[in-house]
């Protein structure tokens, strides 16, 4: 497969995409990443690749945001996204990816609409430790899935209005903590071969390009304009994986 230019062709823009992502630019383009490996491999075989990539772009992604994160959020989220994973590891052979797409979909276009139409006011403003857990549990979980753990992460962040960087920095603690744990669950379900480290090996030096692209981008946007694209990208996102599941893609 290293030779075919087909896998580059997926698999590069693929590992920018998510580093771009994870730099701080419009989170929930990641999904993206996934999708499009999946044009040339199984889904379990994508995710398998990529995980070892992303381990190492979380390495970038906490020094560059360094003393930049929001504790209580942490506090809040983590311990849902260890269960999260925990379940996800239990019921790897129930998984239905349809279900599971039409599920964060919906959750993702109903947040969008909520946002935008901001009924009812203030929702979601202030922290929760009950939704909280829940939708760091949903993250933990979509993460383990198919590396789409963004998405619940940012319909509990993005309400709190933080700062861009302060934003990306929380997510860059959040989802290294959650990548490294899921090694793990990855190692003892043989998903990390030595073909996928093989794969992974190849397409690393994209990682902290990727990062550095996304850190660049997120430091010369205001406020407003990047939670219009994330809220864009959430919503597209939502969409895309919504007809998927339902068969119309």
């Amino acid at each position: 497969m290293i030779s075919d230019p087909i896998f580059y062709l997926f698999s590069i823009p693929a590992v920018l995409i998510f580093g771009i992502s994870k730099g701080g630019f419009g989170g929930n383009i990641a999904v993206i990443s996934v999708l499009l490996m999946t044009f040339i491999m199984s889904p379990t075989q994508a995710a398998a690749i990529l995980l070892p990539i992303l381990c190492v772009m979380d390495l970038f992604v906490v020094w560059t945001y360094r003393g930049m994160y929001d504790p209580l959020s942490l506090k809040i989220l983590l311990p849902g996204a260890m269960a999260g994973i925990l379940i996800g590891y239990l019921t790897v052979d129930l998984l239905d990816d349809d279900a599971m797409r039409i599920i964060i979909g919906v959750i993702s276009l109903v947040f969008c609409l909520n946002a935008w139409l901001k009924w009812p006011p203030g929702a979601g403003q202030k922290h929760n430790r009950a939704s909280g857990t829940l939708l760091g549990t949903a993250s933990g979980f979509i993460s383990f899935s198919i590396h789409a753990g963004g998405l619940p992460f940012s319909i509990y962040l993005l309400p709190k209005r933080i700062e861009p960087l302060l934003f990306a920095g929380t997510a860059g603690i959040f989802f290294a903590v959650v990548n490294y744990v899921k090694l793990i669950p990855y190692y003892h379900l043989g998903q990390l071969t030595t073909d996928n480290l093989w794969l992974s090996l190849t397409l690393m030096p994209l990682a902290p390009i990727g990062v550095k692209v996304g850190h660049y981008l997120v430091k010369r946007i205001n406020t407003k304009l990047f939670y219009q694209i994330a809220y864009f990208f959430l919503f597209a996102v939502g969409v895309k994986l919504l007809f998927e599941g339902l068969g119309i893609l």
